[in-house]
């Protein structure tokens, strides 16, 4: 029998006045007798740093297991700040033991300056050159070198998203001759242009589905209004139920970021008076908005490649959610002292559990013949290890997602001591399927 139907381009975007929405994979963009395997979509990639190391990188963390689970394979037992993250087990790959070289100080005029390297390094394995100004060069960072893979097959409305949940805004020289966009960005798409991260959810959003000339309709989706009639009419029961679970969803980020500006717009006094209208006071609200609008820009392939910031290095934020009320920077000074070391474990047990919040959202978002963490692989972790020390071994990571089925999950894997962290970024490079003999001062791959 001949099958004529056409189907729809899974660049398919409703437009309006200063809109455009990409919807997610629908069954009618599959041509006719297309089998659900061949339907599955293109891997993606999130990477995340959470700053300053970890409890468990110390030898007092090594010792209580508060990060690297004791036992090494499938049959591991879950640490304590990393908990949060048993229900998604099947997703979950571990890695301890691995060094991060490039932070380290090379030169006695360097010591000291590692809040002013370590996030450079993260995404680079690079050493960054100490300089102020014209003249700064790093390394190319992981998440970069895939959205150009990806701009060579298949290129995406938006090749990257940079997103982070405290931008201080510095410029010129921090501290040590190191310039201030080494600790302002964790990607770089040459070795000498740093790439800007957004802080505020209304510019992320914007950047995504439209520009500020939409503010003055009630919502984006207004826009849109006669492209989704369209739509709707073309495609069959569970596409519009689709299209239309995709679009509730934007409208929800939407009304969240309304109802923040206007809180903000009316406070008397703000908790983070400098930041803009649409940052939320409260960290956690910030970071589950940053992690929604990943979601939706992943699910609707506007982009397959995201990096996003959780924190400064020298943030003196507190968390009280964590059961905490001790400045982050101040704890992570912990002197090696035992009780500050088991309070700083329930700093990095939080962040890990709002990392699980966005993990889960991809495990529940539809995507191809499976669902975006099938698709996707996620990288999160510090280039610090005890920070107190500012010391870059025992480095805490895990990655999370199946990268279309090239990464296994349930899986701890403890590297020989001081492994590269390059190592890790050339395995991540390798299971999304770019072909690199070498990365940073990486020594070879992991077997994950």
């Amino acid at each position: 029998m001949l099958l004529t139907r056409k189907h729809l381009s899974r660049r398919t975007i409703l437009r309006g006045a200063g809109a455009a929405i990409a919807l997610p994979f629908l069954d009618s963009m599959a041509p006719a007798a297309t089998p659900p395997a061949d339907t599955a979509a293109y891997s993606k990639l999130a990477c995340i740093e959470m700053v300053h190391g970890a409890a468990g990188s110390t030898d007092e963390g090594v010792r209580r297991h508060y990060w690297s689970p004791a036992k090494q394979g499938a049959d591991f037992e879950w640490s304590y700040s990393l908990q949060p993250l048993a229900p998604l087990r099947d997703y979950i790959t571990i890695v301890s033991g691995t060094r991060a070289r490039g932070a380290d100080s090379t030169s006695p005029s360097e010591g000291g300056a590692d809040h002013f390297r370590s996030s450079a390094v993260f995404l680079t394995g690079a050493h960054p050159k100490q300089i102020t100004g014209p003249g700064v060069a790093n390394g190319i960072s992981i998440d970069q070198i895939f959205a150009q893979h990806i701009a060579q097959r298949n290129a995406t409305r938006v090749p990257s998203l940079q997103l982070c949940a405290e931008n201080i805004g510095l410029s010129g020289s921090c501290a040590f001759e190191y310039d201030c966009v080494y600790s302002e960005t964790i990607s770089w798409a040459s070795p000498t242009r740093p790439l800007p991260m957004t802080v505020n959810p209304r510019a992320a959003f914007e950047g995504l589905f439209g520009s500020s000339a939409t503010r003055a309709r009630a919502s984006i989706l207004d826009a849109v209004a006669g492209d989704r009639s369209r739509l709707n009419r073309r495609v069959g029961v569970a596409d519009r139920a689709r299209i239309n679970g995709h679009l509730d969803e934007i409208r929800a980020v939407e009304s969240r970021i309304q109802a923040i500006e206007k809180s903000n717009a009316q406070a008397e006094q703000r908790a983070r008076y400098l930041a803009p209208l649409g940052v939320p006071d409260s960290w956690e609200d910030h970071v589950k908005l940053m992690f929604d609008l990943q979601v939706l820009a992943l699910a609707s392939d506007t982009t397959r490649v995201c990096a996003f910031k959780m924190s400064h290095d020298t943030s003196l934020r507190i968390f009280p959610e964590s059961g905490v009320r001790t400045p982050f920077h101040t704890l992570s000074h912990h002197s090696e002292r035992p009780e500050l070391i088991a309070d700083f474990a329930k700093i990095n047990r939080y962040h890990v559990d709002q990392v699980r919040y966005f993990l889960q959202r991809l495990r529940d978002t539809p995507d191809g013949d499976g669902n975006l963490l099938d698709h996707s692989l996620v990288l999160y972790g510090s280039p610090m290890g005890d920070s107190h020390l500012h010391d870059h071994r025992r480095l805490p990571l895990f990655l999370a997602g199946h990268a279309g089925g090239r990464l296994r999950g349930n899986l701890h894997r403890a590297c020989p001591d001081d492994a590269p962290l390059a190592n890790v970024l050339l395995t991540v490079l390798h299971k999304l399927g770019v072909d690199r003999v070498n990365f940073g001062d990486s020594t070879g791959e992991i077997d994950l």
